[in-house]
This record gives structure tokens, sequence and C-alpha cells, in this order.
């Protein structure tokens, strides 16, 4: 059965391209946002399995995001450029299912925090 994601990144390249990547590793791409209140809108009306969120975004933090994302029933992979440790304990304790530096994504990587 495939994943649905929606990913939630105020880059353009990076949403076309995480989604081809996705798509290529047999997930099921059913939308994206630029900002945080259209993708916990999207998340709301689309349901996905996934929401592929970036920490950084124009309108709120990734990690002041989750909780509204996961009440969605949506699982949360947290994405950044920077490294997870630059974070401290803000990745475990968002509640996200863990995190994946933007040059690290892949579908198993995704699949492996779902476990």
């Amino acid at each position: 059965m495939s994943l649905r994601v929606v990913i939630v990144d105020d880059h353009e390249r990076f949403r076309a391209q995480a989604a081809e990547l996705l798509r290529l590793e047999r997930f099921t791409v059913v939308g994206d946002s630029d900002t945080a209140a259209g993708g916990v809108e999207l998340s709301r009306r689309l349901a996905p399995d996934v929401v592929l969120l970036d920490v950084g975004l124009p309108d709120a933090s990734g990690f002041d995001i989750v909780p509204a994302m996961r009440a969605t029933g949506a699982a949360v992979v947290l994405t950044s450029s920077r490294s997870a440790t630059d974070y401290g304990r803000r990745v475990v304790d968002s509640g996200a299912e863990g995190f994946i530096n933007k040059d690290e994504l892949t579908g198993e990587a995704i699949r492996s925090l779902l476990r």
C-alpha cells in the first residue's frame, strides 16, 4: 500500500524534488504547501498518512505545528537543511516521528521512522 504524503516546505524547488523522489519510491504525494497554515489546512482536508514538515516556515516553526498535524491523524517527519543536532531536544520534544536532513531524504528513511 502506498503511503499518502503532504509536503510542507517554503522552498518550491525542494517540494518538487521531494515529490518526485517520493513518487519514484512508491509514495503518493497528495498535496504540498509553502506555509504552516496551508499545510495544516491541507492535512485536515486530505488526511495524509505522513506530513513531511520543514522546521523553518515563514509563518510558524515546524516544531510548533507538529501537534496540529498529528491531530489530523498524520505521522509527522521533520526536515531541514540543518543537522538534527542543531535543534537539540526540540525534535524529540515536538512529538514528531523523527527528523531527516533534506540531503538524506529517501522513502526508506521515512519508512524507517514509521516502523
